[in-house]
């Protein structure tokens, strides 16, 4: 079976959009069960409430929810387990040099696969306040009104 090739984005976690700012992001390898690579392939998969977390120098995302497979037996995993990620030593320190700040949290982005490999997108994050959510929400809503008035100008011409 030939490899397949390509980004195919899964699941995103659009509330972390919202409520925080995305200051930089890091692509990192997850640890999984191979029932729950088949249930990420069904898109059964929830990012909305997830975080992550340096622990004892090692990265982990909690609150993902994978959905048991189904047709899965005594292998199916519990589906809020903690996940393990993927990335290099030097990478931990700079993530967990910037989390020591006040304000500052690590959300997973996205999750997606990469070449056959499941990737998840980690952003270190700056919580908004009510504010700044509504200022981006006017900013967005001002936005689509000016691509629809410039839709409309350009039919007519």
């Amino acid at each position: 079976m030939p490899k397949q090739s390509g980004v195919k984005v899964i699941a995103s976690n659009r509330k972390a959009y919202h409520e925080y700012f995305v200051l930089e992001k890091l692509e990192a390898g997850i640890a999984l069960a191979g029932t729950e690579v088949k249930s990420i392939r069904a898109g059964k998969v929830n990012l909305k409430d997830a975080f992550c977390q340096i622990k004892n120098g090692e990265l982990f995302v909690y609150c993902m929810h994978i959905s048991p497979y189904e047709q899965g037996n005594i292998f199916n995993k519990d589906p809020m387990r903690d996940k393990k990620l993927l990335v290099h030593k030097k990478e931990i320190r700079k993530l967990h040099a910037a989390v020591q700040q006040d304000g500052f949290a690590l959300i997973p982005l996205s999750l997606y696969f990469k070449d056959s490999k499941v990737k998840v997108e980690v952003g270190i994050c700056k919580g908004k306040k009510l504010y700044d959510k509504r200022a981006s929400t006017a900013e967005r809503d001002t936005k689509r009104e000016m691509d629809r008035i410039m839709k409309t100008r350009n039919q007519y011409r």
